[in-house]
C-alpha cells in the first residue's frame, strides 16, 4: 500500500478499524511516547481519556495500568484497567481494556511501527472488538465506540508529540 507522506489511510471491517500514518520520527521515539501511560491523555483522539490513575512505563506483556475516563456511554466518569497484550520494543505495543476491576471483555488497541528510514515511521493503530462475545455488552455499547476519525486524530496527536519532543 502506498501512503502519501503524513496522510492517514484507513481500513475497516465489521469488528475492527485500522488507521495508518507516516510520521517523520524514528520508531524508538514514537514507542517511547506510547509506552508512557502518563502521555496517553495527550494522544487520545476520542476525548474519553482523562488521565493516568496508576501505572508505570510499559515494558512487558501482562503489565496493567489504570486510566481515568469519561463518556456518556458509561454514564460519566469511570476507570479502565488496561492489560498489555503485545510488546515488541520499537515495533509493537497493545493493550486490552476493561472496566476497572474486571477482566477484558474482548477489545484491544494495537500500535505497530515500521521504520521507513532513520527519521520516518509508518504507524498503524488498530481498534479491534472482534473478541467481544457478551451479548449484554454488545447491546449496551454500540461498537465501534471510537470512530475512524478519532483514531486518525490519535495518530496526528502522536505525530505532534514526536515533533515537539
Amino acid at each position: 500500500m502506498h501512503v502519501t507522506f503524513g496522510y492517514p489511510v484507513a481500513m475497516s471491517d465489521s469488528t475492527s478499524i485500522t488507521v495508518e500514518r507516516d510520521i517523520p520520527a524514528p520508531a524508538k521515539d514514537l514507542f517511547k511516547i506510547l509506552s508512557n501511560p502518563h502521555r496517553h491523555t495527550e494522544l487520545d483522539g476520542s476525548g474519553f481519556v482523562r488521565g493516568l490513575d496508576h501505572g508505570d512505563r510499559l515494558d512487558k506483556v501482562g503489565q496493567k495500568f489504570t486510566m481515568n475516563m469519561t463518556g456518556e456511554h458509561m454514564g460519566g466518569d469511570y476507570q479502565t484497567d488496561n492489560f498489555v497484550s503485545a510488546y515488541d520494543e520499537n515495533k509493537m505495543i497493545g493493550w486490552k481494556t476493561a472496566p476497572a476491576g474486571t477482566e477484558p471483555p474482548g477489545w484491544e488497541w494495537l500500535w505497530e511501527f515500521r521504520s521507513e528510514g532513520s527519521d520516518s515511521t509508518m504507524v498503524s493503530l488498530t481498534y479491534d472488538w472482534s473478541k467481544v462475545t457478551d451479548q449484554d455488552l454488545l447491546k449496551k455499547v454500540s461498537f465501534p465506540l471510537v470512530s475512524e476519525n478519532e483514531l486518525e486524530d490519535s495518530l496526528a496527536k502522536l505525530a505532534s508529540a514526536a515533533i515537539a519532543a
